[in-house]
């Protein structure tokens, strides 16, 4: 889905870090992770982390805000 918007700016991307099973988000992380590394990082007004896994969701918001995402770590 990220692909079908590559360049169009996305106001607000929601992640959560455990999909279920043990499938995780961290896929779409480094997908995210490496077009920063390629100096093309996707539009996004601001990524949202939210998941039940805090060390999951610090270490999604530690390696976007690294290549400069605007990150928030959403808690209910």
């Amino acid at each position: 889905l990220l692909q079908e918007h590559r360049d169009t700016l996305i106001d607000e991307l929601w992640l959560d870090h455990d999909l279920g099973g043990d499938d995780s988000i961290l896929p779409v992380v480094t997908l995210l992770e490496e077009a920063a590394f390629n100096g093309r990082p996707f539009r996004i007004g601001m990524v949202y982390v939210h998941s039940a896994n805090p060390t999951g969701a610090e270490t999604v918001v530690r390696s976007l805000t690294r290549w400069n995402y605007q990150v928030r770590r959403a808690t209910a």
